[in-house]
């Protein structure tokens, strides 16, 4: 099979690493500057587990030059989608599967979600629907997101924990494309079960994403003051309460409670959170998808969230001050 990673920072590249070293199918990098030169140079370095292992996959930096796909892992930040999803369109055959490993609400959440809401556009992370038209729902597996992993070095990707990419179709079937998908992943080393709800995972994570990102963001704290502070704590907790109820109108079953979620986060330690990391970077924040559609599907729902909408209101501003969020209007 072809398999292009379309973004292949730090997940993507994990992923295309593992896949490349166990050699069974074509695999394709597309990326950018000296991370792309280092690759092009010198292959892709995963460090993982105690081991290093140097592979060769096809690193090439436009979608011209990939070529039609037969897979199209997107793991690229969400607010970064709608810039280059027409420079995506090479990569598309008849028949191309595009696996949206994105965090946060996809851009497909309503298509085949059946119910008053089924096909709807999500604008909050598809502004004027650009990304149905460009990268059409029909083509979407949707992917759940575990392992943790950072560019240490261009070229170099460290692999810190987790193993895990929870795959589902958007209608809940376990069509053959999720299911030769599956078998990839696992064939490199990575557990990738076929999910009939992936929506629920996709919330669960979100659950976490939604409230520990911003928080951190705005008090530039790590995950163990944000579960061990009893007011930051509340503030999380609460902000989760809504959410649930948001998702729970929408269909959504979770698995776990709000307690078992912050202990769980809690046992990740002294972490600094991707949204905090970007705002020391001066890169922009995924505001929109992790926490701008959770007030949209509040509206969209009617179900009161005056601490997510607080916490946006603040996110914003202080983002807007940083310079990395357009002004109002």
């Amino acid at each position: 099979m072809r398999i292009c990673i379309f973004g292949a920072g730090a997940i993507g590249g994990l992923m295309a690493a593992r896949l490349a070293h166990k050699g069974e199918h074509e695999v394709t990098v597309i990326a950018r500057g000296p991370h792309l030169a280092a690759m092009q140079e010198k292959g892709l370095v995963l460090r993982s587990e105690g081991a290093e292992i140097v592979t060769r996959p096809r690193a090439v930096a436009t979608a011209a030059e990939a070529g039609p796909q037969d897979y199209v892992v997107v793991t690229l930040k969400a607010h970064s989608l709608p810039g280059v999803a027409e420079a995506m369109q090479p990569l598309f055959g008849p028949d191309t599967a595009i696996v949206s490993g994105v965090n946060g609400i996809p851009w497909w959440y309503f298509h085949k979600h059946g119910g008053p809401f089924d096909g709807r556009h999500v604008e909050s992370v598809d502004p004027g629907g650009k990304l149905l038209r460009l990268l059409p729902p029909e083509r979407c597996i949707g992917c759940v997101v575990y392992p943790a992993a950072e560019v240490v070095e261009p070229g170099v990707v460290e692999h810190t924990y987790g193993d895990r990419f929870s795959l589902g179709e958007p209608d809940g079937s376990k069509s053959e494309r999720a299911q030769k998908l599956s078998e990839a992943l696992i064939g490199a080393g990575f557990k990738a079960p076929v999910r009939p709800r992936i929506r629920d995972e996709i919330w669960v994570k979100l659950w976490g994403n939604l409230t520990f990102n911003p928080v951190s963001a705005l008090t530039l704290q790590t995950l163990d003051v944000l579960t061990g502070d009893p007011e930051l704590r509340a503030v999380c907790r609460a902000m989760m309460v809504e959410a649930q109820a948001i998702g729970e109108a929408l269909g959504i079953r979770f698995g776990i409670d709000v307690d078992k979620r912050i202990a769980g986060a809690a046992e990740v330690g002294a972490h600094r959170t991707s949204m905090l990391q970007d705002l020391e970077r001066g890169r922009p924040m995924e505001i929109d998808a992790l926490l701008g559609v959770v007030v949209e599907f509040a509206d969209l729902t009617g179900v009161p969230a005056p601490t997510c909408r607080t916490v946006l209101a603040l996110l914003r501003a202080r983002a807007r001050a940083a310079g990395l969020y357009p002004p109002p209007g």
